[in-house]
């Protein structure tokens, strides 16, 4: 069982997302993240999932999507020919005493803080899930309130965009 990231391009309407995923719970796969928003062309919408599973059921997936006539394009996105991000946003508790370590840990993450409140700091912060992971193990003692990761979103590099879009 591996990791992979499917890009899925389809039609900007109401209902697709549902259509998506219950090709999937039908299934019984397991989604671990799915993200979903407008693209460059406000018709078309962008689903990036990431899950666990083996070649086979991958492979099973990109063939049941592409049947789908809502789907106008689908593409594992690869690690090494992709770029992969996620966002989260964390708020931590941070009295006077704290906020100086706190912002030194923002600082070597390249995050950002975007609300400072009596008690606590909201922090911004996007990367890979590995790095987002090793910011939350370093804030952690000092208490997170609370927090929201939006899940994986990726483009393949380079000039090229998902191939074999259907016409419409």
């Amino acid at each position: 069982m591996e990791r992979y990231v499917v890009s899925i391009l389809v039609v900007n309407e109401p209902g697709v997302l549902s259509r998506i995923s219950g090709l999937f719970s039908r299934r019984g796969y397991n989604i671990e993240s799915l993200t979903v928003g407008r693209t460059e062309n406000p018709e078309v919408s962008r689903i990036t999932v990431s899950l666990t599973c083996d070649t086979s059921t991958l492979e099973q997936i990109i063939k049941q999507s592409q049947k789908l006539y809502v789907v106008l394009g689908v593409e594992e996105l690869k690690t090494k020919d992709s770029v992969y991000r996620e966002l989260a946003l964390v708020k931590v508790r941070a009295n006077e005493e704290a906020r100086s370590p706190i912002r030194g840990v923002v600082d070597i993450f390249r995050a950002s803080i975007v609300d400072i409140a009596p008690e606590s700091l909201i922090v911004e912060i996007t990367g890979d899930g590995d790095k987002i992971d090793a910011f939350i193990k370093l804030v952690e003692p000092y208490g997170i309130i609370e927090m929201t990761r939006t899940g994986l979103t990726a483009l393949g590099r380079g000039s090229q965009g998902i191939t074999g879009i259907k016409a419409n």
